[in-house]
């Protein structure tokens, strides 16, 4: 699957700005389906686009003004120029949010000081389409983190790095919870706790993903992960109250049904934060990682109330 932009980009001719505008139309009368031409000059390269150059030269003046004339009298000085290593969905935004006028031109690729090639927006929309298309597959459906073949990839490449905190953030009696709202709040209540981890951990410092029902897995590229979970439990903490209502949360619990078969009282919904680092131990596989914050989370779980557990002294 492509996801660089210049993955995707084609040739196009490549003219001095100092060229004349005749040798120009030359180029566009012999290509027919030639939609642009790159312009190199002293501050770059910019864009000549085949229906703005008409344009020009077929008003009632035009021809007789620019024909003999340099064609940077005429090219776009504002046009698209992005990287190589660009992502395509960056690139599309970027391609959406200019004028109307210059919507439909061609997006300019550079790489390193040279130019590349270019990118037409029927060619940009559809690999943006693919990309989307098969992002959807390691996608969770519920709430778009992405799910675990991703994650396994973002913990294999923690391990490479000389820092990295992994928390594995999950709810306590969210299935008491489920079965005193139903599940449509349950998973209201799931949506809400991704879109504040979403908040806290933010590209390039963090990682999140959406593991499945109510467990999230982070990565940082640092060991300061203390800050950051007491703002998970606070934020959660406050948001939590909308899902309860008067009498539930004036008690602190639900009446659940227990192994006995009888109801019995149930705390509220509460968040686990099981950290790992690598700032006393080194790991040698992914499976080593998450064995270790499975053994933490479960001492997690075993106290009531929302906490962090993790493998160091810190916490």
């Amino acid at each position: 699957m492509f996801t660089q932009i210049g993955e995707i980009a084609e040739p196009i001719p490549v003219v001095q700005s100092d060229t004349k505008c005749d040798i120009v139309y030359q180029l566009f009368k012999s290509n027919p389906s030639l939609e642009g031409v790159a312009v190199m000059g002293e501050k770059g390269v910019s864009l000549m686009m085949r229906p703005r150059f008409f344009q020009q030269i077929g008003s009632q003046y035009g021809y007789n003004l620019y024909m003999g004339r340099p064609v940077e009298l005429v090219m776009n000085i504002r046009a698209l120029v992005v990287d190589y290593s660009e992502q395509i969905t960056d690139v599309s935004v970027l391609a959406m949010d200019r004028d109307e006028g210059d919507l439909y031109d061609l997006v300019l690729i550079t790489s390193g000081e040279s130019f590349f090639g270019a990118v037409s927006i029927r060619r940009l929309l559809l690999a943006v389409a693919d990309v989307r298309a098969e992002m959807a597959i390691f996608m969770n459906p519920l709430t778009g983190l992405p799910g675990n073949h991703i994650i396994d990839e973002r913990l294999y490449q923690a391990l490479q790095m000389d820092h990295f905190s992994v928390l594995y953030v999950d709810l306590d009696q969210f299935k008491s919870y489920n079965d005193s709202y139903g599940f449509k709040m349950g998973d209201q209540l799931i949506q809400a706790t991704a879109n504040l981890l979403r908040q806290l951990f933010v590209f390039p410092e963090a990682f999140l993903g959406h593991i499945g029902g109510d467990d999230f897995i982070a990565i940082l590229n640092h060991h300061e992960y203390k800050q950051i979970s007491d703002e998970v439990i606070s934020g959660f903490e406050h948001m939590k109250r909308t899902f309860y209502n008067d009498e539930d949360w004036h008690h602190q619990y639900v009446l659940g049904e227990g192994r006995s078969g009888l109801n019995r009282p149930i705390p509220l919904v509460s968040v686990s934060i099981a950290v790992v680092t690598n700032s006393k131990q080194k790991y040698e596989n992914i499976d080593e990682v998450i064995n270790e914050a499975t053994r933490i989370k479960k001492g997690c779980k075993a106290i009531t109330g929302s906490i962090i557990c993790a493998n160091d002294s810190a916490s």
